[in-house]
């Protein structure tokens, strides 16, 4: 039996990256509450929302009498910098802090990723780290880049696949899709161990 696959998300970039792959899939946003637990740390708090978003759709279905056989992609991604969690700026004032800040920087993009598959109600994860330096940004190409492009949905207030990077000394990781928040080659791999291949 071919399984359905879900993409748990609204991002067009997730969607988009999700097409690169040639299979066919439905989207299902989430509706969870992504707001980070009292100390959390960042790699528990991308583990924590990458699941409950893979359940959260999980229970949707269940709830509409869905229950095909069906992979549940899902996925989280924050910013750190010095261990502190960077979130989506949302307005330009704060796409401008981040970016000030990040200056001269070097920032880690932690992305989780769940393969839930709804008819075992079992799940696999992994965790992506990416890391992007920064080069010397001056007060004005901050405020035309933010112009520009309006990274203001984006973890990190930029986006990788335009013009942001222009922001770039150098990139780090095993995957570049993870930056813009869905890590294709993690996602072929356990795909692949649920028999589905996007290659046959």
């Amino acid at each position: 039996m071919n399984k359905k696959i879900i993409l748990g998300s609204s991002s067009e970039y997730r969607k988009t990256l999700l097409q690169r792959l040639r299979v066919s899939f439905e989207c299902h946003s989430p509706n969870i509450d992504e707001t980070p637990l009292y100390q959390e740390c960042a790699t528990d708090l991308v583990k924590r929302l990458s699941i409950a978003k893979a359940f959260a759709v999980h229970h949707d279905r269940q709830q509409k009498g869905l229950v095909e056989d069906t992979v549940i992609i899902t996925s989280d991604q924050v910013a750190t910098l010095h261990g502190n969690i960077l979130g989506k700026p949302h307005t330009e004032e704060n796409a401008i802090k981040q970016l000030t800040t990040f200056s001269g920087e070097k920032v880690t993009f932690l992305t989780g990723l769940c393969v839930f598959d709804q008819h075992t109600q079992t799940y696999q994860y992994s965790l992506n780290e990416y890391y992007v330096y920064f080069r010397d940004l001056s007060p004005r190409e901050i405020q035309q880049y933010i112009s520009i492009e309006q990274p203001l949905d984006c973890a990190g207030s930029f986006k990788c696949e335009g013009l942001g990077v222009c922001l770039f000394e150098k990139m780090e990781g095993n995957d570049p899709n993870s930056l813009i928040g869905l890590p294709l080659i993690s996602l072929c791999s356990q795909l692949r161990e649920l028999g589905i291949n996007p290659i046959g």
